[in-house]
């Protein structure tokens, strides 16, 4: 499985449009990619201005296919005024899971 982990950062006063752009790439992968096996979207407790997506793909190519997605090409869009920088981008292969035990 490969996973890609994101920190992403809000513009103060953008966090709830940046959380709708997150819902819009969850909807568009949850109707038109079934190699994606996992997306979720966390916005943090503590601090409103940051969420995680964890994805799960069940290969590169399903990985590749999300990335040139036309919901990612919207999304890229719109973090141009919505995404504070840094944004902490992690793609790994998952070693284990609640499955795996």
């Amino acid at each position: 499985m490969i996973t890609i982990t994101a920190v992403i950062r809000a513009v103060e006063g953008s966090e709830d449009a940046l959380e709708e752009a997150l819902r819009d790439v969850a909807a568009y992968v949850r109707d038109h990619e079934p190699d994606t096996v996992g997306f979720f979207v966390s916005r943090s407790l503590g601090e409103p201005t940051i969420f995680t997506t964890y994805e799960r793909f069940v290969d590169e190519a399903a990985k590749d296919r999300h990335n040139a997605s036309p919901a990612t090409a919207r999304f890229f869009e719109a973090a141009k005024t919505l995404v504070a920088p840094p944004v902490d981008l992690f793609t790994s292969v998952e070693v284990a899971s609640r499955d795996d035990a």
